[in-house]
């Protein structure tokens, strides 16, 4: 039976794993294995919820091997560390608990195909004092690394006299993309939240300074302009202090200094600014490893092939060039559309059969202000170019956006009960995490 191996549970690896279970897995045409580090699967775009601690994740982890069970595919727990493509191998990493004690050890896997969809990291760019200084918020327990973190800041705030012109904690934010302009909404409306059960000394505007910086002149720089402005007003609306054109040089445990000389003092700093895929996967292989990027990027071609024809990666860990000329952006909508192609793809190449190269059709984008608002463009043959949106319409996108990776993972019954689990906990759990 032909093995296919999913390297990577993120939303594209999950959803690919997922939909040819259903396929190939359940008819007996093909045996899936998804593989990943962790036991439990978090949508990326909710992190900054997650950080902010204004989501419980016990509601949203999905279980790997639940998910399996439910889909006909296989679940293998472990980090892929090595590849031997002459044998066709995969190398995963022996994994540990908290105590260090060994829960799976070395194994190898067989594959006949195989999927490299291990998403993306956070990239500091070698910045003086980032790696020790900051939180990098690129995976639910760096999103929770950082909500404890805030909750004991909090806490130690209210027994901190507060100088004259500023707050008592002050959270920087390092990038001002999608995940930081949405974090910087979220931890204002979770303020007011903490405010409500027993944080009366955190007031949103008076108490928390919360401030973005982005070496780029605007906010969400890759992202239409009239998005980017609506954003920079609805944040200066609460209070939330934006400094563009602005590049951070060094990260020291209390500040964050610029290369124009500014100083910014910090009591949690989150690094929110880059993206690039893991430094292992240039050395994958050894001697025969794939073609990557300065970035770290597998190369792919049309069929999100790369050097070695059995070979596949897709998602923020490939660099798959469009014809014409541009490159697929690294957004989770491009990941979906890639694991959807892959479903298709994967059987009529496995045929020998010929596939049109994947083309990427850009749906727009939208950014979520928490409770606030949202903003967004939407593209697609319906408008000719883009259509802004902002307000509740936004914010109905948004939430629809959530919704379309439930179906994709679970269908709509499944879907169904989910969203009315969630209108119930609303009526009786906390709305903010408080431990």
């Amino acid at each position: 039976m032909h093995r296919i191996v999913i390297v990577g549970g993120g939303a594209g690896g999950l959803a690919l794993a997922t939909q040819l279970g259903k396929r190939l897995g359940k008819k007996g045409l093909a045996q899936i294995t998804l593989v990943d580090a962790a036991r439990t699967h978090v949508w990326k775009p909710l992190l900054h919820q997650l950080a902010a601690g204004s989501f419980d994740t016990h509601a949203e982890e999905i279980e790997y091997l639940a998910q399996a069970r439910w889909n006909h595919f296989k679940f293998r727990l472990g980090r892929l560390e090595g590849l031997d493509r002459a044998s066709k191998t995969l190398q995963l990493a022996a994994s540990h608990d908290e105590a260090g004690r060994e829960i799976t050890p070395a194994q190898e896997l067989g594959y006949d195909t195989l999927v490299i969809a291990v998403g993306s990291q956070t990239n500091d760019f070698g910045t003086l004092g980032a790696a020790e200084h900051t939180i990098k918020l690129d995976s639910p327990q760096a999103a929770k690394r950082f909500n404890d973190r805030l909750i004991n800041a909090c806490i130690r705030a209210q027994t901190v006299p507060r100088s004259a012109g500023s707050g008592r904690l002050t959270v920087a934010i390092v990038g001002g993309g999608a995940t930081g302009v949405e974090l910087a909404a979220e931890l204002h409306a979770s303020a007011r939240v903490l405010a409500n059960y027993g944080f009366d000394h955190i007031h949103p505007e008076k108490d928390l300074q919360i401030v973005l910086v982005e070496a780029a002149p605007r906010l969400l720089a890759q992202l239409p302009q009239r998005l980017s402005e609506s954003a920079l007003r609805e944040l200066r609306k609460l209070a939330i202090e934006v400094h563009t054109n602005e590049k951070v040089v060094e990260v020291t445990e209390g500040s964050l200094k610029m290369a124009s000389g500014k100083v910014i003092s910090s009591s949690l700093t989150v690094w929110a600014a880059g993206v690039k895929a893991g430094d292992f996967l240039k050395t994958l292989g050894g001697e025969q490893a794939l073609e990557t990027n300065r970035l770290n990027q597998l190369v792919v071609n049309g069929n999100l092939q790369t050097t070695d024809a059995s070979i596949f990666a897709f998602g923020d860990c490939a660099a798959c060039q469009q014809p014409d000329g541009t490159w697929v952006p690294p957004r989770a909508q491009a990941a979906y559309q890639q694991a959807m192609y892959l479903v298709k793809a994967l059987p009529r190449l496995q045929r020998g059969e010929p596939m049109s190269p994947f083309v990427f059709r850009d749906q727009g984008s939208l950014v979520s202000l928490s409770e606030y608002s949202s903003v967004g463009s939407l593209m697609g043959s319906l408008t000719k170019g883009s259509f802004f949106i902002e307000g509740q319409l936004a914010k109905v996108m948004y939430w629809a956006l959530h919704k379309q990776h439930q179906l994709a993972l679970g269908g709509w019954k499944k879907t169904a009960l989910i969203t009315l689990s969630e209108m119930i906990d609303r009526t009786y759990r906390p709305r903010i995490k408080l431990h």
